[in-house]
């Protein structure tokens, strides 16, 4: 398969996921066990690829999950059974420049995906505070799967394997 998600398949997904918002992000810990949070990402093309970001916090068990293992499953679901997946590298960004950039990206993008991280209050000294970092979240695997398949009325299975 391609190195880069085709343009259906990365509108398919950020549509949905855009819809949907929120989505339950998994990483694991030294023992290999999973752990599940939801989250709140915003997905773009940058060029021909997409790019993830999640504004969180840097969290001990976070960071060290991640220095484990520096990979992520981003999976959305909604009532009427719309899943999307996103298998991604995850990166760490602290340097200040980028999370600026990351703040003002969110405040500036459209609702529903777009909110002013201020409003959470740990982040209530702005994008330079060490309570902040982003996530930036390269996929390796994307999946849209629309309820409308499941419930046997139409639709198609997206599936993007990046090359290795």
């Amino acid at each position: 398969m391609p190195t880069n998600p085709t343009v259906e398949t990365t509108d398919a997904f950020i549509e949905m996921a855009h819809r949907i918002v929120w989505a339950s992000v998994a990483t694991v810990d030294r023992d290999n066990r999973p752990w599940s949070r939801v989250l709140h990402p915003l997905w773009e093309r940058q060029g021909d690829e997409l790019i993830g970001w999640i504004a969180t916090g840097p969290t001990p068990t976070k960071l060290a999950h991640l220095a484990h293992s520096p990979f992520v499953s981003v999976n959305y679901w909604t009532a009427d059974h719309d899943t999307c997946t996103a298998e991604c590298d995850a990166t760490w960004i602290t340097d200040d420049e980028q999370c600026i950039e990351l703040w003002e990206r969110f405040k500036t993008a459209p609702a529903p995906v777009g909110y002013d991280p201020a409003i959470i209050p740990p982040w209530k000294d702005g994008p330079t505070s060490p309570t902040f970092a982003a996530l930036r979240l390269r996929p390796w695997r994307l999946r849209v799967f629309p309820g409308s398949v499941l419930m046997g009325t139409g639709g198609e299975v997206r599936t993007w394997v990046r090359d290795r």
